[in-house]
């Protein structure tokens, strides 16, 4: 069976033609993680059995995202997390030899929907409904064009030269220089420089960065009228089925424009760092590949409902599923970017999984409990303070399985926890360190209780840690 893999989409300058698959996270490895087979009823795998659970790089709490997905994450590396951590931010210095300033974007129109009447005269003339699409999308490109930029990154070498590292795309977010892309696509960069539409050249800043949401936030220095920023959608009005169009510099074809749809809402996929997920993604059959990374994703009027992150590919090139982190989430995201330098996650301290039937059984509640089962409460972290138990699973002197079932968490704030991913998208959308989650737990006594816990700050380490 051939394997797939999940791709960053930031192009790197070996060869456009030759697309290397890195290993996310610091795993080295080629090779797609196949979807586990689940334990028989009412019994523990043997090689789990055995086995104590190892920590995670981050636990897998709404600070840590999510259940892992049935595909590991593999990014087009272009720059290492080393890179990142020592590079210096360049200056800014826009080009002196910028073109003359971009017209104003007219404003985006709201949609109307047509009357019976006209629907019918407008089907029995399939010609001129074609040249009708033909005509709004043209006029989409033209309108937005304005708004996307070509991002190149480059490094320092040994002798102080800047050679060229990769390449990415981009979106003009307001008019007082603050473009948004992709954390992957600027990670380790020593000078970043933002092309627009017209040959605009001009150094950016890196202002702030978010791994785990894989976003980030430029600064370039023009002047406000040679800035015409997107419009941004609402992830609410964001339907399957909906057309979907991403702008951006695929392969090094600066400013392609590419269709589709909207695929489908809600995916969970595996971040770019530590073994946190990214949920509430969005998944398109638009053709995106590599240099599409950090553009947007368009809905038919024009707004931005996504920034383009990743792919599932087994060549490295587009094979009608890309992802893109939501807008609501850069909504979220991009002002603690501009003006602290970073986002801070909600952290519970935990790691775990979905309670299926046949765990649920071998713990002795319902097959049919949805919940969440811990099988790691870390030491010293908000759910540890609070008194939440881990399920352990360890062996006895002849290799039989021992379990020490512990808390089953079953709702948080009041809301149903089905699902890791549930778990995730509620601490993600809705909580930030300082807050109070009231998490209600079934004690391994049958008692169903709520506890208060008071959740801090994603730990910044975890990025890194691997084990």
């Amino acid at each position: 069976m051939s394997r797939k893999h999940i791709f960053s989409l930031a192009l790197p300058f070996v060869s456009l033609l030759s697309i290397i698959a890195v290993a996310a996270c610091g795993d080295a490895s080629p090779t797609a993680t196949p979807t586990s087979e689940p334990a028989s009823p009412a019994t523990i795998p043997p090689e789990v059995a055995t086995q104590t659970p190892a920590p995670p790089a981050e636990p897998t709490s709404a600070g840590a995202q999510g259940s892992a997905p049935t595909q590991t994450a593999r990014p087009i590396d272009i720059m290492s997390p080393a890179q990142a951590s020592t590079a210096t931010p360049p200056v800014v210095a826009p080009s002196a030899t910028a073109a003359p300033a971009p017209t104003a974007a007219p404003p985006v129109p709201t949609p109307t929907p047509l009357p019976a009447a006209v629907v019918d005269q407008i089907m029995g003339h399939p010609d001129a409904v074609a040249a009708a699409v033909d005509q709004a999308m043209s006029s989409l490109y033209e309108r937005v064009l304005p708004s996307v930029v070509h991002i190149r990154v480059q490094r320092r070498t040994t002798s102080g030269a800047f050679v060229d590292l990769g390449e990415g795309s981009g979106f003009v977010w307001d008019k007082q220089g603050h473009i948004v892309t992709n954390n992957h696509v600027v990670s380790g960069a020593a000078r970043v420089i933002v092309i627009f539409h017209d040959g605009t050249e001009a150094n950016a800043t890196v202002l702030g960065v978010d791994p785990y949401a894989d976003l980030a936030a430029l600064k370039v220095d023009l002047p406000a009228e040679r800035l015409t920023p997107v419009a941004l959608g609402d992830d609410s009005e964001v339907k399957v089925g909906q057309m979907a169009i991403a702008i951006g510099n695929p392969f090094g074809q600066d400013f392609t424009m590419t269709k589709g749809i909207v695929s489908a809402l809600g995916r969970t996929i595996e971040g770019l760092v530590a073994s946190y997920t990214n949920p509430e993604i969005i998944q398109t059959d638009a053709p995106i590949n590599p240099g599409n990374s950090g553009g947007p994703l368009l809905d038919r009027l024009g707004r931005v409902i996504g920034i383009n992150t990743q792919i599932i590919s087994e060549t490295g090139g587009s094979a009608g599923i890309g992802f893109a982190v939501p807008v609501d989430t850069a909504k979220r995201v991009v002002p603690d970017l501009i003006s602290k330098g970073k986002y801070e996650y909600a952290y519970l301290g935990i790691s775990g999984g979905d309670l299926y039937p046949e765990l649920a059984a071998a713990l002795g509640v319902e097959t049919t409990l949805k919940g969440i089962y811990m099988e790691q409460v870390f030491t010293g972290g908000p759910a540890s303070q609070a008194g939440l138990m881990a399920t352990t699973i360890t062996s006895d002197a002849r290799g039989n399985p021992v379990v020490r079932r512990g808390d089953i968490i079953l709702a948080l704030d009041g809301v149903p926890m089905k699902s890791m991913k549930d778990l995730s998208a509620h601490m993600v959308r809705h909580r930030r360190p300082g807050d109070t989650v009231k998490v209600t737990i079934l004690r391994a006594s049958g008692i169903t209780v709520t506890v208060d816990v008071v959740v801090s700050v994603r730990p910044i380490s975890q990025l890194t840690d691997n084990h």
